[in-house]
């Protein structure tokens, strides 16, 4: 099901927020301003999915409010991975990699979120190179600290397991 999008309009509050936003981290105020035209919003009530595990994966979302969830499901049961809140990105890895998100992401709470697609995404490294590439390092540095704290976390099971 897709999912109505809606223009962003406040301008002084989303420059605000995406200044917060890891992946748009170095960005200069024109940059920031041509990303504004083509970000959109969407709203999800509690329980509604963003999208779901195995899914071609379609948008980049941007936390703006509210908490989103991951679950992976293992042989029909839900198990809960990860909880993200305010200012977190999401989807993005699958993006990137071209395949079907590895989870579900399910909101907690009634969540704004901030919607970039994958084909405006794609669409940057035609019209502004370098805004690409920063966009991109981001993204990368953000998906190597959730790789690291994974490990960290399934480290720590290895060394309960060892004791």
């Amino acid at each position: 099901m897709s999912k109505k999008l809606m223009p962003l309009l406040n301008t002084d509050d989303i420059f605000q927020i995406l200044n917060k936003i890891s992946i748009f981290g170095g960005l200069d105020d024109k940059q920031l301003g041509f990303l504004f035209e083509i970000l959109k919003q969407s709203n999800y009530k509690k329980g509604e999915y963003i999208f779901r595990q195995g899914e071609v994966p379609s948008n980049i979302y941007i936390i703006q409010k509210g908490r989103v969830r991951f679950i992976e499901e293992l042989d029909m049961t839900p198990y809960q991975i990860f909880e993200f809140g305010e200012g977190n990105c999401i989807g993005e890895a699958s993006v990137l990699s071209r395949q079907p998100h590895v989870v579900s992401a399910v909101a907690c709470e009634d969540t704004l979120i901030i919607v970039l697609s994958k084909e405006e995404f794609f669409k940057i490294f035609k019209k502004d190179k370098n805004l690409f590439s920063i966009l991109i390092l981001n993204i990368t540095r953000e998906v190597c600290r959730r790789l690291k704290s994974s490990d960290d976390v399934l480290l720590h099971y290895i060394d309960k397991r060892q004791v």
